[in-house]
């Protein structure tokens, strides 16, 4: 049965959350440390003005949050019962404040405690998603968290707060946002719904990416990227991903890669296998074609309309000096050999590989770790 929920309330720009903050008395903000010690936080803490109220700063998320920055947060927040729980930042932020607040509510009461989330990078689509990924760093290894209690209650997408984010992480997070669009699409859990907001998240990464990626103050470029980030988000969220995903969580648990960027890596290559450009075309090329169409890269045949798509996301790396490869990110042949299975058998355990739309093995998970490490272009003949 298809299924579609979009719990989240979605707020323009800062006026609402303005409103909103003078009514709480205790708020509990989830961040990172440089969001706390350039003052960003601000943005939040001045209008926390209600008689009495106060508020508390969690802010020992680093990238890729893992199981004791959760824990730690699970017990300030059982210690200081707040009656809003706000996460400020990119997704590591947000992934880890909805974890705190999963466990969290599994000791105390958190019913009438309204979950903000506030992205200020465009990429996770976090903010309205149910999944969150934590790390277990001892295994190396990524766990994807999902189950709708991880649903914000309210997202608020301001661009004002991406204009000073580098140009490197608005390209990977860019990224990022284009691969859960073109994944969310072609899935096996996809349907009208989610596709129609998948379809919208890639024409506003076809129009607005590279504009923000050269010009940090273009607030409409900026602002397209958020909305394209959100509507992505709430796609995955609704109808899963693939296994670009699945090997980017185990990529960069072993390589330390950041996830966008893993993600631009791979997508060319696993696009190409699951258009079946190296044997059979299948029916995940028809998709790839469709989308190849709605951004005026349509051609006459199936093939090359999806190879067009292929090459475009390529193209993006390309012009946003990503790198082309495994090997070009700075993994040395002897470091990949090592990991190459650990990552082969977490990216098959992973439960973003359940809907990719054609059917995997272990073998032909590696084989495009390999393609991806060399930078293969047997992958995209015409």
């Amino acid at each position: 049965m298809d299924r579609f929920d979009f719990h989240t309330k979605i707020m323009i720009g800062s006026a609402g959350l303005r409103e909103m903050l003078k009514g709480f008395q205790r708020v509990f903000i989830v961040t990172d440390r440089f969001m706390k010690e350039s003052g960003r936080t601000g943005y939040l803490t001045q209008y926390i003005t209600a008689p009495g109220a106060e508020y508390r700063i969690f802010s020992d998320v680093t990238p890729d949050p893992d199981i004791d920055t959760v824990t730690a947060g699970v017990s300030m927040i059982l210690d200081f019962k707040p009656d809003a729980v706000i996460a400020l930042g990119g997704g590591s932020p947000i992934d880890a404040a909805k974890a705190i607040v999963y466990f969290a509510a599994r000791q105390y009461d958190l019913r009438d405690c309204p979950f903000i989330a506030i992205p200020t990078t465009s990429g996770t689509g976090s903010e309205v998603s149910r999944f969150a990924v934590i790390t277990d760093k001892a295994k190396g290894v990524k766990y994807p968290l999902i189950d709708d209690a991880l649903l914000p209650d309210y997202a608020v997408l301001d661009a004002e707060l991406t204009r000073s984010v580098p140009e490197k992480v608005t390209a990977d997070t860019g990224m990022d946002v284009l691969t859960h669009a073109i994944e969310s699409y072609v899935c096996t859990e996809a349907n009208s719904f989610t596709q129609a907001l998948s379809e919208k998240a890639v024409k506003l990464v076809d129009q607005y990416l590279l504009a923000a990626y050269r010009n940090p103050d273009d607030l409409e470029a900026r602002q397209g990227m958020h909305n394209a980030s959100c509507l992505a988000g709430a796609a995955f969220s609704n109808a899963g991903l693939g296994i670009c995903h699945s090997m980017a969580h185990a990529l960069g648990a072993q390589a330390h890669i950041a996830h966008g960027k893993a993600n631009a890596i791979l997508l060319p290559y696993v696009m190409s296998y699951n258009a079946g450009c190296e044997s059979t075309l299948t029916k995940t090329a028809g998709r790839y074609a469709e989308l190849a169409a709605l951004i005026g890269m349509g051609a006459t045949s199936t093939r090359q309309s999806a190879l067009n798509l292929i090459h475009m996301a390529r193209r993006m790396n390309v012009r946003m000096k990503i790198p082309q490869s495994i090997k070009d990110a700075g993994v040395s042949r002897e470091t990949f050999e090592k990991i190459l299975g650990p990552m082969t058998e977490a990216a098959l355990a992973d439960r973003c590989t359940a809907t990719n739309p054609e059917r995997c093995t272990a073998e032909d998970i590696e084989a495009i770790y390999r393609q991806a490490f060399v930078k293969s272009s047997r992958a995209f003949r015409e």
